[in-house]
């Protein structure tokens, strides 16, 4: 089975596929400071509160944005798996040709997205992603990466307005119940 780990800046998702089936997910908290033995037990932990036999992995697959991480990881994939893991970046043959110069500047995020999108969707595709950033991506015809668009994430934007917009309160992000804010109509009540 594969262990597949994101590595984004606010959270870290796991997955474990057997096949092209995804038996087993995740998400914790990105925290730079954990350390290999911290990883290597919360993933123990992880798999055995969902029944995955831990030495079924046999290939573990990363996509980091949080380079800082990247050693903690890489040992802990050796010290409890007994596996080097593939970090993937744009020198590992993915499928994906990616237009965008230079290459080395699209984020292991973007790669696998993108990937995903088209094994998934087909292409051409826009892929948006909504993380601590959002981004949009746009795979052409060819399936091949041709750039995209990076702006602040929903919680980034939303804490820049509370910080410099005196008057307005911080919101918590849900969804409304209308979209026009404080108005609503007599099918509401």
């Amino acid at each position: 089975m594969l262990l597949v780990i994101d590595i984004g800046n606010t959270n870290t998702s796991l997955g474990v596929f057997d096949g092209d089936s995804l038996v087993a997910h995740w998400r914790l908290t990105t925290e730079r400071a954990r350390t290999v033995d911290e990883w290597g037990v919360l993933a123990r932990n992880l798999f055995a509160l969902t029944g995955v036999d831990f030495k079924s992995i046999d290939a573990i697959a990363i996509a980091s944005v949080v380079p800082p991480l990247n050693f903690t990881l890489k040992r802990m994939a050796e010290s409890y798996f007994q596996l080097t893991p593939l970090f993937i970046d744009h020198t590992v043959d993915t499928g994906l040709k990616i237009l965008y110069e230079p290459p080395a500047d699209v984020g292991a995020d973007r790669i696998v997205d993108a990937v995903a999108a088209i094994h998934k969707y087909g292409r051409p595709c826009i892929v948006v992603d909504f993380g601590t950033a959002t981004t949009f991506d746009a795979i052409n015809s060819k399936g091949e990466y041709v750039g995209g668009v990076i702006t602040p994430g929903i919680t980034i934007s939303a804490d820049a307005l509370f910080e410099r917009a005196a008057k307005l309160p911080r919101v918590e992000i849900k969804r409304p119940q209308n979209v026009i804010g404080g108005w609503h109509s007599a099918e509401d009540d």
